[in-house]
């Protein structure tokens, strides 16, 4: 009788598997027309957008970090937090309709600004990807960091979308006068996260490629945390798009507190966004001047969550950015010129 119920047990885990297998893979095949993003989430305070977000019907959501405020070296205390976050009865709904998936920045990560100094960065690390329900054989576990890939659709539409760590690896950074200066020999990704990327953009046949992390790549005037702090780090991934040429390549980033979308060309290869989502629970209100030469949309300063919709009815596929708040109120609207 044992052995009887021991088989049926295992027959039932396997038959479990493969039900839960096909779900992904039909997950993962699924053409995305309607992208969801944002970043900023104070687990304790009211979460309003969610029900917005859900309006839009998004295939897929994407944290841009800070999607919860941990700033603890406590590992039971960070997973308690990302409890509270997950146990929220709106974000439930959003786990059941949509994929979810994401990335760090530093109030997750356990440190405000932190780097590769933080000395429970392995611990955290793991927290976030049960946070993020990873798959137990994505080979993001048996790397060191958090960056992720993950691709979705059918020839001829297919998005790529690489969630890039740029806390696990990332060197010293110091301040004066409240003012970040640059470290002009400094990294970000760490020379093995290099590595993956270009083999991630090199091999893909991907229509559309996504670049993801938590701090902002283009703006370079404002004195908080982004790229342009280790300017050499944001040349060479700026080039990387250039050597490589990967088809229809855009950035999405969060951190700041407010809503802005940038855009820059690359030699030879063409334009190149950034669309930051911040934040969710919190914004910068008042915050209505800052300056950065490189934004061509509205200063958004108040709640918001981002959409990248996607017509693939075009010889090429035209991506819009929008930026939506309460009530899921149209605040800005950007049509992606993927030409010079």
């Amino acid at each position: 009788m044992k052995t009887k119920l021991t088989s049926l047990k295992l027959t039932a885990i396997a038959l479990f598997l493969t039900i839960n297998g096909f779900a992904q893979d039909a997950s993962r095949t699924k053409v995305l027309t309607t992208i969801a993003i944002g970043s900023c989430s104070r687990q304790e305070a009211p979460q309003y957008l969610w029900p917005e977000v859900l309006k839009n019907n998004p295939d897929l959501w994407i944290w841009l970090g800070d999607n919860i405020y941990g700033d603890t070296q406590d590992m039971a205390l960070l997973k308690e937090k990302y409890e509270v976050q997950k146990s929220n009865a709106d974000y439930q709904k959003m786990l059941k309709q949509m994929d979810i998936i994401g990335i760090w920045d530093d109030h997750d990560y356990g440190v405000n600004d932190g780097g590769k100094e933080f000395v429970k960065r392995k611990e955290s690390r793991d927290l976030m990807f049960e946070f993020l329900d990873v798959e137990r054989n994505n080979p993001a576990w048996k790397r060191e960091g958090g960056y992720q890939s993950y691709e979705y659709g059918v020839e001829g539409k297919k998005v790529k979308i690489m969630l890039l760590d740029a806390r696990y690896f990332r060197d010293e950074l110091n301040r004066v006068d409240r003012k970040y200066v640059p470290n002009l020999e400094g990294d970000i990704l760490g020379e093995d996260q290099w590595k993956w990327l270009e083999n991630e953009l090199t091999n893909s046949d991907a229509d559309i490629h996504i670049l993801a992390g938590g701090i902002q790549l283009l703006p370079e005037e404002h004195p908080y945390e982004k790229w342009n702090n280790f300017p050499k780090a944001k040349q060479r991934l700026l080039k990387l798009i250039g050597t490589v040429q990967p088809k229809n390549t855009f950035y999405l980033s969060g951190d700041r507190h407010i809503s802005e979308i940038s855009k820059t060309v690359i030699p030879g290869y063409g334009a190149f966004y950034d669309f930051t989502s911040s934040g969710l629970t919190h914004s910068s209100e008042g915050n209505t001047t800052e300056p950065n030469g490189f934004r061509v949309s509205k200063l958004v300063d108040k709640k918001s969550f981002g959409l990248i919709k996607i017509d693939w009815s075009k010889t090429k596929p035209q991506v819009t950015f929008e930026m939506r708040g309460l009530e899921n109120v149209l605040i800005d609207t950007h049509k992606v010129d993927w030409g010079k």
